[in-house]
């Protein structure tokens, strides 16, 4: 008998005619609820959709089971929702203030929260850098922070979440002013004439990188700084320069030829994703459901 997860996904497809809106109402990622409908078909030992341009069209034997399972699912989902409790209501329906480098933001945390505000759950969303929403932390002006330096403050605990690669990138007619032979001899010098594109004054990512891969700073003139990986990106395209980016982020400019990798590291450089409570257990019960469901969701992300 398929379980009650595999046939709530089912009801969701059928009622909505799409398998994207229904991993948004299920709060789902898309390959997850495919892949919750193939074991249900499998069990059911038939298709129960057609994919189509219009979408997830139901076939006879899905009209069927939605019609025998609809009225009870739904009465069996209100029946459990009550029993929840006022405690997990309460939860999803309080207002969490969540801070974080603006496009990781943008391209990975909102999209995986954004769901949750259909229960009720309120976002209140500061971006920034690093250093300046750790200050508003330990503030309390914060419930939680996503940050890609390990906060290192006083009664906070900082959970790993993910890892993301950065590579070292600049538009082709950059690329070609790079002598190879100077390059495997001394890499600070080969690169030395480049402009950069940073992320804040300090050069934290492009330090980073220097450090790790060439043993010393970056000599480089810096031509353009502006907190937002994204618009980085978008100067580097321009030709302003060349910059350390995570690979998600600089992947499609890559696949285009707007940009190319300038270094091959022998180990790819990582670096850490943390998520920066309270004493280990928040003390906002709806930041508690926001912990959770990021650690979830950033299992699914392709950062790497």
């Amino acid at each position: 008998m398929p379980d009650l997860d595999l046939l709530s996904t089912f009801l969701e497809i059928y009622r909505s005619g799409s398998i994207t809106a229904a991993a948004s109402r299920r709060g789902l990622s898309q390959p997850a609820v495919s892949g919750q409908l193939a074991r249900l078909e499998e069990q059911m030992g038939e298709p129960l959709f057609v994919r189509s341009r219009r979408g997830a069209v139901p076939t006879d034997r899905a009209y069927d089971l939605a019609r025998r399972i609809g009225t009870h699912l739904d009465e069996l989902q209100q029946a459990v929702g009550s029993a929840a409790g006022a405690d997990d209501q309460a939860a999803h329906r309080g207002t969490v203030h969540l801070a974080g480098p603006s496009d990781l933001m943008a391209m990975r945390v909102v999209p995986a929260l954004a769901p949750l505000t259909a229960g009720g759950l309120r976002l209140r969303i500061t971006l920034g850098l690093a250093e300046e929403l750790l200050a508003a932390f330990a503030a309390a002006r914060i419930d939680l922070v996503v940050s890609a330096v390990r906060p290192r403050l006083k009664n906070v605990v900082a959970t790993p979440f993910a890892d993301e690669e950065f590579l070292l990138v600049g538009p082709p007619g950059l690329a070609r002013t790079i002598d190879p032979g100077r390059l495997n001899e001394d890499p600070v010098r080969a690169l030395a004439h480049l402009p950069l594109v940073a992320y804040a004054e300090e050069l934290p990512i492009i330090r980073r990188y220097w450090r790790s891969e060439f043993g010393r700073r970056p000599p480089n003139p810096v031509a353009v700084t502006v907190p937002d990986l994204r618009a980085v990106l978008a100067a580097v395209v321009a030709g302003a320069g060349v910059s350390v980016l995570p690979r998600y982020l600089a992947e499609p400019a890559l696949a285009s030829g707007s940009v190319e990798t300038l270094h091959q590291p022998q180990v790819r450089p990582l670096n850490t994703l943390y998520l920066a409570t309270r004493t280990g257990v928040p003390a906002n019960p709806a930041a508690a459901v926001v912990h959770r469901r990021l650690t979830e969701r950033s299992r699914e992300w392709d950062l790497l």
